[in-house]
């Protein structure tokens, strides 16, 4: 029983990790132009180091819009954590009473075609320039919660997987193994993994 939590923060912490940045390759394969750009971002930054510093991430904005677009369209959890009402509110036209538990599908609000021009679409550029974050204070991309009972490991999720994926990129070249590797099905689960694995041919950049 003590060993519960402590169980339940590693797997949370790295299963949700690893499952995004599992997206984002998927994705980044599925789109060259932007692999392209990410790349030609990270090696502009690298400048022929062995890696990129975590101190240096904060200077590509290229990145940071493709770890966004990879979590609106793949939210590691797309059902967030439930919640219960504390009193009775009418909310659009609905009566919800005190007590209720309420799940929210942040899977949904994120294809919102009222909210998101072209949804289904990857396409990172929809972040570059504007304030939409993902620390809950904008309810249109919401992966990791908001309010008081967010995810505490917000920061952490994002500096591992900008710091992975800028190396990731930077440190080689890929290219996909098969066509069906590039099948985007989702399989249902806690965290929301690709149904089919990821064949990936990663080659060393010279």
């Amino acid at each position: 029983m003590f060993l519960a939590p402590f169980k339940n923060i590693f797997g949370a912490g790295t299963d949700t990790t690893f499952t995004t940045l599992e997206w984002a390759i998927s994705e980044l394969l599925r789109n060259p132009r932007t692999m392209k750009e990410l790349q030609q971002e990270a090696r502009k930054i690298g400048r022929g180091r062995s890696m990129i510093p975590e101190d240096d991430i904060d200077k590509m904005p290229y990145l940071k819009a493709v770890l966004k677009e990879t979590l609106r369209l793949h939210a590691p959890a797309p059902l967030l954590l439930p919640r219960e009402s504390t009193k009775d509110v009418k909310l659009l036209g609905y009566d919800i009473p005190s007590g209720t538990q309420v799940m929210i599908n942040a899977w949904a609000i994120a294809r919102d075609p009222s909210i998101w021009e072209d949804p289904e679409e990857f396409s990172p550029e929809r972040f570059l320039n504007t304030p939409t974050d993902y620390r809950g204070l904008h309810f249109e991309l919401i992966p990791f919660g908001a309010g008081r009972r967010g995810c505490p490991g917000t920061s952490f999720a994002i500096a591992i997987g900008e710091f992975a994926l800028a190396n990731l990129v930077y440190k080689f070249e890929f290219t996909s193994a098969d066509e069906d590797s590039l099948d985007m099905t989702e399989r249902d689960g806690m965290t929301v993994k690709r149904k089919y694995p990821i064949h990936v041919i990663a080659t060393p950049c010279e």
